[in-house]
């Protein structure tokens, strides 16, 4: 009995030695197809994933900035024949008194966002407290930031509304005349940027909390058995760790002022009198509803190249901050 389960057992492992061989045989190109990705994996897989992003990024990023430098060297209302002007649409610019307006309107806006970081890193500072009435506001400031432009652009056309908006109810307060505001051309720009500023301090001050947060608490401990305390300490120990924050708020205040463009097409249309237009509005409504496309790709590339710069000097920025770290 025992031998001839031997034999059975014996007769067993020799078929299934004769089928292994047999699928080792018929799957050669199968294990070496597999081999070759795990000779290439390393290389193949980051083509495969940025393919599709490089492609999003020719066709909706690389080719509209060609486009627009193209068709700045040509007439064109967008629908007939293209004249070619070669710089003539720059020259032009040179002359136009609206392009003025806007680029100082620009730098106004660039003033006054530049005060969003430290205005939001002492009211992060405020807020970074443990008091439970203080932790349930801190939440009311980060209303604006998640608000529309749209809606922020509604709220304050509202508020500044001469017939009855809390603006000129305030006014009558302290016996002073009511105010149209965005109907004046010497203080509708600073209504608009005030606007602007409410959502772009919120921002900044989710950035400052963030960093806040974050602080090590051992070397904010050591420096006070030191003797470190209130200036000193905020100055040597705190503002350091909090650079980064800084480096981000400076940055994205910098790119909001010079691509403000929905607060002045929703509460003034650029009025009264062009006093309140920027380069991003001029650009549009050149474009679209002057119907000179030329000219109005003249000023998105000006407006680009500016951009650009900025843009450039950040990436090197963080490109040396990283190479800092390896």
């Amino acid at each position: 009995m025992k031998n001839r389960f031997a034999n059975v057992l014996k007769e067993c492992v020799s078929v299934f030695s004769r089928n292994s061989h047999y699928r080792e045989e018929n799957s050669c190109p199968l294990i070496m197809q597999a081999n070759f990705w795990d000779r290439n994996q390393l290389k193949l897989a980051p083509v495969f994933f940025l393919t599709p992003a490089m492609l999003f990024f020719a066709v909706y990023v690389l080719h509209p900035i060609f486009s627009s430098l193209l068709i700045s060297f040509f007439e064109w209302d967008g629908v007939g024949e293209m004249i070619w002007v070669g710089i003539g649409n720059y020259v032009e610019m040179l002359d136009d008194d609206r392009v003025h307006t806007a680029i100082i309107n620009n730098i106004l806006w660039l003033g006054f966002f530049l005060l969003a970081p430290p205005l939001s890193l002492a009211l992060g500072l405020f807020l970074n407290q443990n008091i439970l009435e203080i932790k349930y506001a801190k939440s009311l400031y980060f209303f604006p930031f998640v608000v529309s432009p749209v809606v922020v652009g509604l709220i304050f056309s509202w508020f500044y509304n001469p017939k009855y908006g809390l603006l000129d109810s305030f006014l009558e307060l302290f016996g002073l005349q009511p105010l149209a505001l965005l109907s004046d051309e010497n203080f509708a720009n600073y209504g608009i940027i005030a606007a602007a500023m409410w959502p772009q301090i919120a921002y900044c001050l989710i950035l400052y909390i963030t960093g806040l947060a974050a602080l090590n608490k051992e070397i904010i401990e050591s420096a006070k058995i030191d003797g470190a305390s209130g200036w000193g300490m905020f100055w040597n120990i705190i503002l350091p760790q909090l650079r980064p924050a800084t480096f981000i708020a400076v940055v994205v205040s910098v790119l909001g002022a010079l691509r403000s463009f929905d607060l002045v097409a929703i509460m003034t249309q650029g009025g009264p009198w062009g006093s309140t237009t920027v380069l991003a509005y001029e650009m549009v409504e050149q474009a679209i509803f002057n119907y000179r496309m030329g000219y109005g790709a003249a000023l998105a590339t000006i407006l680009f190249l500016i951009l650009d710069v900025y843009i450039v000097w950040f990436l090197i920025r963080v490109w040396k901050n990283e190479k800092g770290r390896l």
